[in-house]
């Protein structure tokens, strides 16, 4: 009872506390135009401020805590602290928090963090699944609203956008980003860091990103979370830094330094990749927070003997603030920072430019203005349920990728007979909503079951069986599911992993269907019904079998609350599949890293030569490569043309080519883009993405797709890591995926 009276009385202090509320429609997100991030009344602001912190004060500012309310009382009245790591508590326990702040000391607002993924209380697809659409602005509008139900609980920073590149699907972060290309990745990277943060961070609806993980990430050696990355400057440069550059382009607030070792030293202690990239060539002036007691960590990577040294090593390599700093966990930056400035190892000048990063991020939020939370906000929310659902669901639409549809068994007739649902995940709640789901609510949720029920007709029997547990070794639930199958006119099985097995530390060695649930889909298949299935995964998996077997066959990621009704949408043709894969999906782990844009070798692949680079037991190809997808209805390229042959190193061309829609439905179909430098002093991919363009086209119609390539697009760093662009032949090539494509040439003169 007492905690009951405790909380409605923090409820009705922190609504008094509250700012007056801006409703507004459902604002327009537009790109951030500038990615200065400073401005001189703000400069000015954050100067005074500055000359009246005393040491403690300020290093306060660089520490970022969790732990117990006493504790955390304390801490902010004494100024040891700049924001917090709250979860997804109440407004409420954010308000009291921010009121001992302010009526502490100089009244300094925190600022309280979270890791908004891809939804705060609405779970919208995993962001690789939201790859997949090959649409930034349906990423943007997620990230968008995403950020004001974060807002409107407290949370005005997220640990999101993950922009790491991943060539390794054992790594299971690799669900939290935009899969292999950086091309893709940094068109996706801009777009959720423009919904997060809006057209200004004073927006009440908007919060700070985060560009994570600085960098190369990734790149983790064996796909095993928190190891070890050895790779050249020129991979560096080439594949894993571009998206964390158009992320600071877009005017990402913050970038977080990554857990693991990049090249002998720890990204969290690597001035290379911190100050002189980020902050002194790409200008960012943006702060820099360390991964979870990733500083602490320096001392077991072996480059600190203790926590003295590992601050010391983080800071002045250009960590401005340390996540966890505090007694439970961390406890680096304070007390250490203090004693590194006494005894003269770190300056007070660098103190300060560190502060003012953070006090500048917190300027930008404008929680010196408004540091409260509005506790009405969310009940007064700016769009309808239903508007909400409608949005997840379009998303989740897009996001779906059909990977197989042999004599077209999909789309399924509403009025079929009989629907044999087995699997899994054909009535899970909880798992589809995948991994760092945040608040979202499982029973929120629309299972496959639910999705394929609200879309027959009253007279399609549905027989449900679930077959196996995801991880099952036993195959006991088999007979039930045979004898579902036997009595209906068409399976479905929905299988996958369950959310714990993708995300972080969720690394695999193994990417096979878990448990038996292959050996279900093998059972049912060998009945000789039409049979489809359904996959729920957060990575590429190893499908050989039912790739080579079963007739049709839908990659779904983990999809969010709609995922059901969405699945549904699909499955009978309400929603004509355009999602392409944004990852390859290898036959096998022994094929990994595998990536399109890779090189060609002296000796590429020729199936009668042994003596070429492939293997003598599996294909070299992928299962399903890069850009892959298929339709319900088919799109025709042809007549691919250049206004140009031959430009200027400066000069530039348009490459046009038409697409028909030859089938019987209308349905969306992304253009790809790639280019191929013949010859240069570098050797170059076999071909890289550059460009891609979604359009609509009705049955029978067609459309002339146009690209401008740009003196940009051809250049490549040369021996000494510049760009340039070097005279030769070049190959534009076009399709609707990495492989199929058309091609035509133009030089690039002396």
């Amino acid at each position: 009872m007492i905690k009951k009276i405790f909380t409605i009385i923090v409820l009705i202090t922190s609504s008094l506390l509250a700012q007056t509320v801006r409703y507004k429609p459902l604002i327009k997100v537009e790109q951030n135009q500038s990615s200065n991030f400073t401005n001189k009344s703000i400069e000015r602001k954050i100067d005074s401020i500055l000359s009246k912190m005393t040491l403690k004060e300020k290093v306060g500012q660089l520490v970022q805590i969790v732990g117990e309310p006493e504790y955390l009382e304390n801490l902010i009245k004494e100024g040891g602290v700049g924001s917090i790591l709250i979860g997804t508590g109440i407004p409420g326990e954010v308000n009291r928090l921010q009121k001992i702040a302010m009526e502490s000391g100089l009244k300094i607002p925190l600022v309280f963090a979270h890791d908004v993924i891809h939804g705060y209380y609405t779970i919208y697809p995993i962001p690789l699944g939201e790859a997949a659409s090959w649409n930034p602005d349906i990423v943007k509008k997620d990230a968008h609203l995403a950020a004001m139900e974060a807002a409107s609980q407290g949370t005005k920073w997220t640990f999101a956008p993950m922009v790491d590149i991943a060539r390794d699907p054992r790594w299971g972060r690799i669900m939290e980003g935009a899969g292999e290309d950086p091309f893709l990745g940094s068109i996706m990277a801009a777009a959720r860091v423009e919904g997060f943060q809006g057209d200004d961070l004073k927006d009440p609806y908007s919060i700070a990103a985060c560009a994570k993980h600085f960098v190369a990430y990734g790149a983790a050696q064996a796909g095993r979370e928190y190891n070890t990355v050895d790779i050249s400057e020129r991979t560096l440069r080439e594949i894993y830094l571009p998206p964390f550059k158009s992320a600071v382009d877009a005017g990402v607030a913050t970038i977080m330094s990554a857990f693991n070792d990049l090249n002998g030293i720890p990204a969290s202690a690597n001035y290379h990749t911190l100050t002189e990239i980020l902050k002194d060539k790409w200008k960012f002036k943006g702060l820099v927070v360390s991964d979870y007691n990733s500083i602490g960590e320096l001392v077991r990577h072996g480059i600190a003997k203790d926590k003295y040294e590992a601050a010391g090593e983080a800071f002045l390599a250009g960590v401005d603030v340390d996540m966890v700093g505090n007694r439970n966990i961390g406890d680096v930056y304070s007390p250490n920072l203090e004693k590194l400035v006494i005894n003269g190892e770190v300056s007070i000048d660098k103190i300060n430019q560190s502060v003012k990063r953070v006090l500048r991020v917190k300027f930008k939020l404008d929680l010196f203005e408004h540091p409260y939370t509005d506790t009405t906000f969310y009940k007064t929310y700016l769009i309808s349920k239903e508007e909400r659902e409608n949005i997840v669901r379009k998303s989740a639409d897009e996001s779906i990728v059909l990977l197989k549809n042999t004599n077209n068994i999909l789309p399924i007739k509403k009025d079929i007979g009989s629907i044999a649902l087995i699997g899994p995940l054909a009535n899970d709640q909880k798992d589809l909503i995948g991994g760092w789901s945040c608040a979202g609510n499982p029973d929120n949720a629309v299972t496959v079951l639910k999705g394929i029920s609200n879309k027959v007709s009253s007279n399609t029997r549905i027989n449900y069986v679930q077959g196996c547990n995801i991880n099952d070794s036993v195959e006991t639930g088999f007979e039930k599911a045979v004898s579902s199958a036997k009595k209906s006119d068409l399976v479905i099985l929905v299988v996958g992993e369950s959310r714990k097995m993708s995300g972080e530390a969720s690394s695999r060695v193994n990417l096979d269907l878990p448990g038996v649930q292959e050996k279900l889909v093998e059972k049912i298949y060998g009945l000789g019904k039409p049979t489809v299935v359904i996959l729920m995964n957060g990575r590429p998996l190893t499908i050989n079998w039912i790739s080579e077997n079963v007739p049709a066959v839908l990659e779904t990621w983990f999809l969010g609350d709609q995922a059901g009704n969405a699945i549904a949408d699909v499955l009978f043709g309400d929603y004509n599949p355009s999602g392409k894969l944004p990852v390859t999906f290898p036959r096998s782990v022994g094929q990994i890293p595998i990536f399109y844009n890779h090189k060609n070798t002296g000796r590429p692949a020729e199936p009668n030569d042994k003596f070429t680079s492939k293997y003598i037991d599996s294909p070299v190809t992928p299962l399903y490569p890069f850009g892959y997808g298929l339709s319900y209805t088919t799109f025709n390229y042809k007549n691919i043309r250049i206004d140009k042959s031959k430009i200027s190193k400066n000069d530039s061309l348009t490459v046009s080519i038409d697409v028909t829609n030859n089938g019987n439905l209308e349905g969306d179909e992304v253009v790809q883009l790639y280019i191929h430098d013949r010859v240069r002093s570098i050797t170059p991919p076999v071909k890289e993405l550059k460009g891609f363009k979604k359009i609509h086209l009705n049955t029978g119609e067609s459309k002339t797709v146009k690209f401008k390539i740009t003196p940009g697009m051809l250049s490549f760093l040369n021996k000494n890591l510049q760009p340039v662009i070097e005279p030769g032949i070049f190959d534009i090539m076009i399709g609707g995926n990495s492989v199929d494509l058309l091609l035509t040439s133009f030089e690039v003169e002396k």
